[in-house]
């Protein structure tokens, strides 16, 4: 068992001389803090994450101090986001944003301080792990201590998912406890409860099931959504606008668009998709569009998605409830020409059909808009 003993002289002045007449304080001269911790039996088995965790004040910081440098982060406030991680090539560089749930494409663009809380944290752990070298133990103190809880959840989630992918190794230190099913740590220690290490049952529980609300809203609760969608801000007014929401909190938003084809009078198409970015890293993008295509495969409609973004595509092509269409995996017939290298952008587009099962007990979300506005049956938010 090691001890950690911290010790400072006392400089003494009528405040601490009125402490010590006060509370009966007997030694005036030094004050002394000792932490215990164990973790040498970390050594003994493979793990990716663990978590030091206790109150304010309990030793977290002084535990992690001992087990070397933490890590840090450094970014250039003039630069776009996506800049600042210029030891990786832009592909790789995309893939490791994406994979730590910052996915929105406009946030790679902006620089960090034009950031949200949520998105500078993530960006930071992004650098911190992305920057770690190879058998290199990743230190991060006060986690999640200046988000959102849900947003904490998330994150961490998107955080377990990379690190194990890449078979890195990281330690938090963190006051929260509510991130634990979603860290799914491989051990723990707690400076409160002796500071031995505890090997948990986390991974064996998995992640704790999400349940989300879902809503038909207004053209008009687009513009809380547009500025994260990864190309236009514009959105087709004839679309059905979908909300979903996370205790009571709005998560994403999806816009399905009637669109006929030969032979297909009942066709629809998944116009728009944005998940915002406290909660990405979750998975939510690919769930929000096929319960949306659900609902209206029920119905008797066939609905059809096109993207170019490839965490969605890569998806798609491997899910058994989509089917590609002809033109999957196509270079867009829309590429916009690059002036400055006299050619076509080869942008890949993903186009396919919903084939899996509907699902019922939604029929009232999808009535037309003047008999829904009639009813007041839906809204803003």
């Amino acid at each position: 068992m090691g001890k950690v003993k911290l010790k400072s002289s006392i400089k003494n002045d009528k405040y601490t001389n009125y402490v010590y007449e006060s509370f009966d304080i007997q030694n005036r001269e030094e004050t002394e803090v000792e932490v215990s911790f164990n973790l040498s039996e970390a050594k003994n088995f493979v793990w990716n994450i663990g978590v030091i965790y206790g109150s304010s004040g309990s030793g977290k910081t002084t535990i992690l101090k001992r087990m070397g440098e933490l890590s840090k982060s450094v970014f250039d406030y003039e630069k776009p986001l996506i800049s600042n991680f210029d030891w990786l090539e832009p592909k790789d560089a995309t893939l490791l944003l994406t994979n730590m749930g910052l996915s929105s494409v406009p946030t790679w663009l902006r620089p960090f301080h034009l950031l949200s809380n949520g998105e500078q944290y993530r960006a930071e752990l992004a650098y911190k792990v992305g920057k770690a070298k190879e058998n290199e133990v990743i230190l991060v103190d006060e986690y999640t201590s200046v988000v959102d809880r849900d947003v904490a959840k998330s994150m961490s989630f998107a955080l377990q998912k990379y690190i194990r992918k890449t078979n890195k190794k990281i330690i938090l230190a963190s006051c929260h406890y509510d991130i634990m099913e979603w860290l799914m740590p491989d051990w723990t220690c707690s400076p409160q409860k002796g500071g031995a290490l505890e090997r948990g049952e986390w991974l064996r529980q998995g992640r704790p099931q999400i349940e989300l609300q879902v809503s038909r809203v207004e053209y008009g609760a687009w513009n809380f959504f547009k500025k994260h969608h990864y190309l236009t801000e514009n959105a087709n007014k004839s679309c059905k606008f979908f909300l979903f929401e996370w205790n009571n909190k709005p998560v994403g938003m999806v816009a399905v668009i009637n669109q006929p084809r030969k032979g297909c009078t009942n066709g629809f198409a998944i116009s728009r998709i944005v998940v915002l970015p406290d909660f990405q890293g979750l998975g939510l993008g690919v769930k929000l569009s096929e319960y949306s295509a659900a609902m209206f495969k029920y119905m008797g409609g066939k609905i059809y998605i096109k993207t170019v973004h490839p965490a969605l595509g890569i998806y798609f092509n491997n899910s058994d409830d989509w089917r590609g269409t002809t033109f999957n995996g196509k270079v867009s017939q829309h590429a916009k020409y690059d002036k400055n290298a006299k050619s076509r952008l080869e942008r890949v587009s993903y186009c396919h059909e919903y084939i899996g099962e509907g699902i019922s007990g939604y029929e009232e979300l999808l009535k037309p808009i003047k008999e829904m506005r009639e009813a007041k049956s839906l809204t803003l938010f």
